[in-house]
């Protein structure tokens, strides 16, 4: 059975190849095929089973993409994605990450310049030729040039987005585990540990029968070539040129295995210093004192002989966390199951939502949230924003609403945009009639870092703000953050009382675990919110609470697990 997760894999791919086919990535055919896409994303069950009239009731899929999906479940390919594959080579689908290539210029360059990879785009810049193309200009390939220098993109040594490697990693995890005999299939590695980027996937099996595992990943539709295949382990490479090593052990071995491939490398260097202390072993096969296993079956295990409590792989980078584990100073990590509410949902309203206000209550209510803030995009964000009038008559919406779930109150919020030098949507009046709002940065993102951490501090200091949204604006491997004096804006959200958002988009993951911590110990409080524009975009909250604790960010750090009286308490101090 195919999963939901590698045939969304074949929609993404295919709504990229045709924005580039066509010149645009607001082409009819891109947004057909990105409303078939949330669609699936939103569908409880396994599409793989449905036939072509079934998928066609689901939500955004039409009858083509419906016999797209069809023809790759029964086939494992499909002709329009194998011909726009020919036509547009990885390399070159790699530059759409780069900002200001959009479809339409990469077309260009490509068409005037003969760019196919990163090196030949950097070289082109060096000799300043895209300036010379219409539509570009100096200013163009000095932006081009300082993006690809701050995202640190390099033609060697090819490192992953982790909102690219998880769909991958999950999907092939799926797979593996439906096979008869196998017990479980984990991702591991940096992906497991939440890392921004990752350089290849781990995968750790447990089956007693490793020869099927490894036919099933050698003969896997996403594998281009077989790196390397043995009894137990397989690698293969993706079409993207991503590594993906599978790895087949015991039942038994299995905590063991997944301790040893999750790593980081000095994380698993200083566990098995601590079992050489007390003299015994640590490796992949388990924790050993002489020829008797003392555990392997489990990771808690291993680290309670170890006198230590199970560590969340998020932390495993040998940062201290095993000392403080040690000395009881590791604080009490905030958890998934700690959460109360989420404080940044989008619905329809917002011109970027794709799920009807009630559908998205709805989803959260299924959460068992006692709390939702609905943050609609303000009126200054072009397009998605939303006028006085509309917003409130969204509010009107939200109070019926909330009397069909009394149990959970909804708060009437907004999403306002920071402009350039702090300026805010609506007059300070109108911000005031929002239960919550969460403040974000969403265009000037090259202001020198200075006028950045003053707008900032400015938005702030404003009583309706309760929140930063998404600190430096980034996606990861695609924009680079706005620069900014962190300490001083970790500072200015110190004293004013104004929270700081961890975004748990996997392409933002904003703020990072570096400026976490230091927020933590700031005395900042911290909101783990989802920034969901779609019902099947809650599942971030499980990605935003573990980089909460890659910063080590405790329950009581975090405004959104306390309870509904203490937070709300919270949301009209700043009022």
């Amino acid at each position: 059975m195919i999963s939901n997760a590698r045939i969304l894999g074949v929609l993404a791919e295919l709504a990229k190849l045709i924005a580039l086919d066509e010149g645009s990535s607001q082409a009819f055919k891109v947004r057909a095929y990105e409303n078939a896409i949330h669609g699936i994303e939103g569908y409880p069950g396994n599409v793989s089973i449905l036939t072509v009239k079934e998928m066609e009731a689901i939500k955004g899929v039409g009858g083509s993409i419906a016999t797209r999906v069809k023809e790759f479940v029964d086939t494992g390919s499909v002709k329009k994605l194998d011909e726009l594959r020919a036509k547009y080579p990885p390399a070159l689908v790699e530059l759409l990450k780069v900002p200001g290539l959009g479809p339409k210029t990469l077309k260009l360059i490509r068409a005037e310049l003969g760019i196919e990879t990163l090196d030949d785009l950097k070289a082109a810049i060096d000799r300043q030729a895209l300036r010379e193309l219409p539509g570009l200009g100096r200013t163009t390939e000095e932006k081009i040039a300082k993006s690809i220098e701050r995202l640190g993109l390099h033609g060697k040594d090819r490192r992953t987005p982790i909102a690219e490697a998880m769909p991958i990693a999950a999907g092939l995890a799926t797979e593996l585990a439906a096979l008869p005999g196998v017990e479980a299939a984990i991702p591991a590695g940096s992906l497991r540990r939440l890392a921004e980027t990752i350089g290849d996937i781990d995968i750790v099996v447990a089956a007693d029968d490793a020869q099927q595992v490894m036919q099933a990943v050698a003969t896997h539709p996403a594998a281009t070539e077989i790196v390397g295949s043995g009894e137990t382990k397989t690698s293969i490479l993706t079409r993207s040129g991503l590594q993906v090593d599978v790895r087949v052990v015991a039942p038994s071995q299995l905590g063991a295995a997944l301790l040893y491939f999750t790593g980081s490398k000095a994380h698993n260097v200083a566990l098995r210093q601590r079992a050489i202390d007390r003299g015994w072993l640590l490796n992949e096969y388990g924790l050993f004192e002489g020829e008797e296993l003392l555990a392997a079956a489990d990771e808690s295990e291993i680290y309670q002989r170890l006198d230590l409590p199970l560590l969340p792989p998020s932390i495993r980078e040998n940062q201290g966390e095993i000392e403080a584990a040690a000395n009881g100073s590791l604080p009490d990590l905030v958890s998934l199951d700690q959460v109360k509410g989420d404080l940044h949902f989008h619905s329809d309203q917002s011109g970027d939502g794709r799920s009807s206000l009630e559908e998205m209550v709805a989803a959260a209510a299924d959460r068992g949230y006692t709390y939702l803030a609905i943050t609609e995009h303000g009126e200054d964000l072009a397009i998605n924003g939303s006028s006085r009038e509309q917003m409130l008559a969204h509010r009107d919406r939200i109070r019926e609403l909330n009397t069909k779930y009394p149990e959970m109150s909804l708060l009437f919020g907004c999403e306002l945009n920071i402009g350039p030098q702090g300026s805010l949507d609506y007059d300070p009046e109108f911000r005031l009639l929002f239960d919550w709002t969460v403040a974000s940065v969403h265009s000037h993102f090259d202001l020198p870092a200075e006028v950045q951490t003053s707008r900032l501090l400015k938005a702030m200091a404003d009583p309706a703000v309760n929140a930063i949204g998404h600190l430096t604006g980034r996606y990861i491997g695609r924009r680079p953050g706005i620069e900014l004096d962190v300490d001083t804006v970790l500072e200015g959200l110190a004293v004013s009382g104004v929270a700081l958002e961890l975004n748990g988009a996997l392409d933002r993951l904003d703020a990072s675990a570096k400026v976490t911590r230091g927020a933590v110990a700031a005395g900042v409080t911290l909101v783990i919110s989802t920034d969901s524009h779609h019902t099947s975009d809650l599942r971030r909250m499980a990605y935003g609470v573990a980089n909460a604790q890659r910063g080590w960010a405790a329950a009581a750090d975090v405004a959104n697990t306390w309870s509904t009286e203490r937070f709300l308490d919270f949301t009209r101090s700043r009022r």
